[in-house]
């Protein structure tokens, strides 16, 4: 399950070490630590990490197929933990050092910045191949993070960029060795610690308004 610890005025929010996919336990811990950065009110910022081969692997498919009638109220807790990051009064960052895929990589997208791993993993939207549609907030999300050509490429042929293709992309911030995912990421984010705060809230909001009333009004992309 995630964890969080403080280094500094850095909080770190540990994914898991193993596909950290967004099972509603997980997201109900999610949420919980998230509560503990947002609830104080000094100079602070966000690094989200994980352990070991994936940063996040997105949706907890298996869980959705056995809940089948929890799937609207899934859609939204995956959809509102998206809107919840995006607009974070704080900077976040997301230090990708394993495989990002499908949600995974849309809740790297809802961070400001995004450091990866050079040599291996892969970033990567798979729905076209796996025949799962795009939400409207997903949708939203994905192309007001992304240039219009790596948008494309990335939702409609399920490419799988690896860190020094999916930095020149505009897709992170950073490719580094392994070895610096982590403290490159808490080194951005220490940059920015004295802008918390609502004022940052408010410019992200106003922002990203259309992008986070589109996920905050989750629909059935099926149809």
């Amino acid at each position: 399950m995630p964890t969080l610890e403080k280094l500094d005025d850095v909080f770190v929010l540990h994914l898991g070490d193993g596909e950290n996919r967004f099972h509603p336990d997980w997201l109900t811990e999610v949420n919980a630590l998230l509560d503990e950065v947002v609830k104080g009110d000094e100079p602070r910022a966000l690094v989200t990490a994980a352990t070991g081969k994936f940063w996040s692997n997105g949706l907890d498919l298996e869980w959705l197929f056995e809940h089948p009638e929890q799937y609207t109220a899934y859609g939204n807790r995956v959809h509102g933990l998206l809107a919840r990051v995006l607009s974070l009064p704080f900077v976040t960052v997301a230090a990708l050092q394993g495989h990002t895929f499908a949600a995974g990589a849309m809740l790297s997208l809802a961070h400001d910045f995004r450091v990866m791993r050079a040599d291996r993993g892969f970033w990567c939207l798979p729905e076209a191949d796996i025949n799962i549609p795009f939400t409207h907030g997903m949708s939203a999300l994905i192309q007001a993070r992304l240039t219009p050509q790596t948008a494309h490429q990335a939702m409609v042929t399920a490419h799988r960029f690896g860190g020094h293709e999916a930095y020149t992309r505009q897709i992170v911030d950073s490719a580094v060795d392994e070895a610096e995912v982590r403290s490159a990421a808490i080194a951005l984010a220490q940059s920015h610690l004295a802008k918390a705060g609502p004022t940052l809230e408010t410019i992200k909001t106003r922002m990203y308004a259309g992008v986070l009333e589109a996920l905050r009004d989750f629909a059935d992309p099926r149809g």
